[in-house]
């Protein structure tokens, strides 16, 4: 059923699968064959420890394959470590005649395994053990959400420091603009007048950057494999390593949910960061502010 295994049948870099099941041919991911130096048509051989019973003890199996097909599904793991055989030739080179130690099974939505599971102890009709995708991966979708909690938090941190900048920058402007504020209130403005100037001039700031930022980061997000490349290329490092990473490519998703919470939390650290600059405009006394002057 490899030729039914769409991430594999459809990612073949040399080779096909045509054949494959009555060959007697195997098939590597990509890094295994630059690893090992291997090409379409050479021959790998597998040793298991598992072997014959002898007089003098247990002996290695090895044997040689010819490669039929050489894959690139994109995740280290696979492309590294794993090889596909034939069925008949796997239960023959494992000694395993007619029987088969494990059946994966593929979902079209991988975040439903856990209704399936009761149904598929069902099909079975004897006790067996059960691993899914969640915990065969465990420890790296564990790292994964504390990198993500973590750059939030930074990112936040990062938003908070702009929101600052707007502060200083509405308090600078509200000492320059001391003389300009108390003819105004001496010609009728009200203090609710010179908050809502204020208040205004602080929103048209937050607002404009948070747009800027939101576009920046759409660009980013759509090319960010390109930028790894390039930063790669420039500075003649591996950026995002494969080996750590698990992952060939840098993957990037956009979360409209998500996206949505950081426009909103960072246009409301910009309004909030505009009210204390704008009263403090509303409540200059201007005798005093044109006495300054």
């Amino acid at each position: 059923d490899l030729g039914k295994i769409a991430i594999v049948a459809n990612n073949i870099k040399q080779g096909s699968l045509a054949g494959f099941d009555s060959g007697e041919g195997v098939a590597v991911g990509k890094r295994m064959a630059e690893n090992l130096g291997l090409t379409l048509g050479d021959t790998i051989t597998l040793i298991s420890p598992d072997g014959d019973v002898t007089p003098i003890g247990t002996t290695p199996r090895m044997k040689g394959y010819k490669i039929a097909a050489i894959f690139e599904v994109g995740m280290s793991e696979y492309d590294t470590s794993i090889v596909y055989m034939p069925f008949s030739e796997a239960q023959l080179y494992f000694n395993m005649d007619g029987r088969a130690q494990t059946i994966e099974i593929y979902v079209d939505n991988p975040d439903n395994v856990d209704a399936l599971k009761p149904k598929v102890e069902e099909a079975a009709q004897r006790p067996i053990e059960m691993v899914d995708w969640r915990q065969r991966n465990e420890t790296f979708f564990s790292a994964l959400q504390v990198e993500r909690n973590v750059m939030f938090m930074i990112l936040t941190l990062i938003v908070l420091v702009a929101a600052l900048n707007i502060i200083s920058g509405l308090i600078m402007l509200v000492k320059d603009k001391g003389h300009d504020i108390a003819i105004l209130r001496t010609m009728g403005a009200s203090r609710g007048a010179i908050l809502r100037i204020f208040l205004m001039t602080g929103a048209a700031i937050g607002v404009t950057g948070t747009l800027a930022g939101v576009l920046l980061g759409v660009v980013i997000c759509t090319n960010i494999e390109s930028i790894r490349q390039f930063f790669s290329w420039m500075t003649g490092k591996v950026l995002f390593n494969p080996e750590l990473y698990f992952l060939s490519q840098l993957p990037a998703k956009m979360d409209p949910r998500e996206t949505t919470y950081v426009i909103i939390m960072a246009l409301g650290l910009s309004f909030l960061a505009t009210v204390f600059p704008a009263w403090r405009a509303a409540r200059l006394d201007p005798v005093e502010a044109l006495r300054y002057e």
